[in-house]
């Protein structure tokens, strides 16, 4: 007989569902997918907090060098180019690796954030018109990939999370 379904047994039943669903290659979606989120959403934070204080204090925010501001996309194309160099180089143990991901995960994540820059060739990055339903639909693409690079689980999760409510 099978222990009852309970909410204080809930997470060991998600982390066996987890173990029984999500292999390296949904680990490895979820992680870039994750850091994808995890990214876009602090680098928006942390823009709109230098914009906020530069904009009182007078100063350039973001990292400037020689005077130079250097857009955070850079950093982004750094991270995908080092994700390429261990695909192309091919060792299995790394190409899904969890670093790999989440390097992947966050170097798209950089480079969307200034998408509009990069399409317009102009720092708009500030401009008001767009940059609303920008935030949103990136932030529901984020969210979506993380649900689709790992549906089995999730339903999975969901049906454990079903059996613990009354009448479940």
């Amino acid at each position: 007989m099978s222990e009852p379904k309970t909410p204080g047994n809930l997470a060991a039943r998600v982390r066996a569902v987890y173990k029984r669903r999500v292999g390296p290659a949904e680990q490895a979606l979820m992680l870039s997918w994750a850091a994808f989120g995890t990214t876009f959403g602090a680098t928006r934070a942390i823009t709109h907090l230098l914009h906020w204080r530069d904009s009182s204090s007078g100063g350039s925010g973001g990292i400037v060098i020689a005077g130079r501001h250097i857009h955070h996309y850079n950093f982004g194309i750094a991270l995908l180019a080092g994700v390429g160099g261990v695909a192309v180089h091919g060792q299995e143990p790394w190409r899904q690796h969890p670093l790999t991901a989440v390097s992947y995960g966050s170097g798209a994540a950089l480079i969307v954030d200034e998408l509009a820059l990069l399409f317009d060739l102009q720092d708009v990055y500030w401009a008001k018109e767009g940059r609303t339903s920008v935030d949103a639909a990136f932030g529901a693409l984020a969210l979506g990939g993380l649900y689709l690079a790992a549906a089995p689980f999730w339903h999975d999760a969901a049906r454990e999370l079903a059996r613990t409510l009354p009448n479940g």
